[in-house]
């Protein structure tokens, strides 16, 4: 039971102390009670200030509109519109879906295998969970578990083609879209990087067809994923943001900040209560400025590929690691049930039909990225952090993920071993009992998930990742010596793991 916080540190009321590498889900850019936001909410409460306006102007909101459009990708800061919602994230996703449901008089969305975007009607409906299938479903590129089994530029290629396809095909039984939306990084889907190269291809692929391009930033907002918006990786310019958790400094705010030109809508055509909580804007207004003014998403990208480097090593020393990824401080260890497999990779196989690519181009256009010496597509790394613009691995980098034995007739397509989320959930109990707090995501809940704050010292991290290996390796041990219970490979395995965020 926790009774005080500080930084990255929990103290329950045993007196026992808890590195938290949950942060609220990614709410606490700058850990507990940092002395930035203490300081500017006990100075709205001395001031007298009233706490909750609606929509009136105040000085507080005014400073925090200047100081989020500071941060802001240029070419939508210079004509931007801010729509204050709900104080979740959700009811910010629900705004920027009513949004462009308006402004282009469509009602369809496209959204991606994997997502998570909230649990209120429309943004569950837009999540890789739906049950009630509202939306058109695209392939999320990523590597370990690709959907087309080949993973890298070529995998991600045959997701940006699947999607031309769909919206060009009259017969595709997908009209024209409202909008699509997409996470840069998908989070609770198991701490998968969107490739930069691929969403580019997104951008240009919704621009040609006058489709409105919505960016979930709620959890990799505000520096989490080594720039201050996870779009700014790839040079994006999004219609429409959506922006909750770290943007009120650990207290409930969500806002949308979209083009102009979409400001459609009627006056109270989405409206929330609490959409003027003045101690949220106060702290997140703190949040911002001390996040962009000491650099800390360029410090949250060199530490986390440290730290990935790192973690890697887990993969090399046991078996049912299949995978470490991540961008910045937003990492993922995912556990596996590896079947006996030794590390192998033979790097992906070229899509039938496709064409090997030249040096010098764009991975995911005609001449991009050159081909392995022995004519395969070049080999992909399982992480966001220390790869190249285009998804090839650093030379020297960390060894390929883990791979299973393929079924007949994939040949050197790669087959990823099955999710083992009975030993994500041993590995979270024994970080807990050494004092590290870590959450579980992914498809199968079998990702153990890192999201410290953003202040994160050098020495902290060392320790976390020494408890977290610590973890792993008795996981492992317990494994090897009396197993755990393993789904067959022909049943379904658990559902998604419990929503935290």
């Amino acid at each position: 039971m926790p009774v005080r916080a500080r930084g990255l540190t929990i103290e329950g009321a045993d007196g026992r102390r808890y590195l938290d590498c949950l942060s609220g889900a990614g709410t606490l850019a700058l850990g507990h009670n940092h002395p930035v936001v203490l300081e500017a909410i006990r100075k709205v409460l001395d001031s007298g200030a009233p706490l909750s306006v609606l929509d009136l102007a105040t000085p507080v909101k005014d400073a925090f509109i200047t100081e989020l459009f500071r941060t802001l990708p240029p070419g939508l800061a210079d004509r931007a519109r801010v729509q204050f919602c709900g104080p979740a994230g959700t009811d910010a996703v629900e705004a920027a879906l009513k949004l462009v449901r308006a402004a282009t008089g469509r009602t369809g969305v496209l959204a991606f295998a994997g997502a998570y975007h909230g649990m209120t009607a429309g943004a569950l409906a837009a999540s890789g969970a739906a049950r009630d299938v509202q939306v058109a479903r695209l392939p999320y590129p990523q590597d370990y578990r690709c959907p087309f089994g080949i993973g890298g530029p070529p995998g991600a290629e045959l997701a940006a083609r699947w999607t031309e396809s769909l919206l060009d095909d009259p017969k595709s039984g997908v009209p024209l879209p409202a909008g699509m939306i997409l996470e840069p990084v998908q989070g609770e889907g198991g701490v998968i990087p969107g490739p930069d190269a691929w969403l580019r291809r997104m951008r240009q692929i919704t621009a040609d067809r006058s489709v409105p391009l919505i960016a979930d930033e709620i959890q990799t907002g505000v520096g989490r994923t080594g720039a201050f918006w996870a779009v700014g990786h790839s040079g994006i310019t999004p219609d429409v943001m959506v922006l909750s958790k770290a943007i009120g400094g650990s207290l409930p705010l969500a806002v949308i900040v979209y083009r102009d030109d979409l400001d459609v809508w009627e006056p109270g055509a989405h409206a929330g209560t609490f959409r003027g909580n003045q101690l949220a804007m106060a702290a997140g207004t703190a949040t911002l400025a001390h996040v962009r003014e000491n650099g800390l998403a360029a410090r949250a990208a060199d530490l986390g590929s440290r730290m990935l480097g790192q973690l890697e090593e887990l993969s090399r020393r046991f078996a049912c690691v299949g995978e470490v990824r991540g961008r910045g401080l937003m990492i993922g260890v995912e556990l596996v049930h590896p079947d006996g497999a030794a590390p192998t990779h033979t790097g992906p196989a070229l899509a039938p039909g496709a064409h090997a690519p030249t040096p010098g181009g764009d991975a995911l256009t005609p001449g991009g990225g050159a081909p392995a010496p022995d004519g395969r597509a070049p080999a992909p790394s399982g992480h966001g952090s220390v790869v190249s613009d285009d998804g090839a691995p650093v030379p020297g980098g960390p060894e390929p993920e883990r791979s299973c034995p393929a079924p007949v007739g994939l040949g050197p397509a790669r087959t990823p071993c099955p999710a083992a989320p009975e030993l994500a959930a041993a590995v979270q109990r024994e970080c807990l009992q050494r004092g590290l707090i870590v959450e579980l995501g992914g498809r199968h809940s079998a990702v153990v998930r890192l999201l410290p704050p953003l202040t994160i010292s050098d020495e902290q991290a060392a320790a976390v990742l020494d408890r977290l290996a610590d973890a792993v390796a008795a996981v492992a041990r317990q494994h090897e010596e009396h197993g755990l219970h393993r789904p067959s490979r022909h049943g379904r395995p658990p559902g998604p793991a419990r929503r935290v965020g």
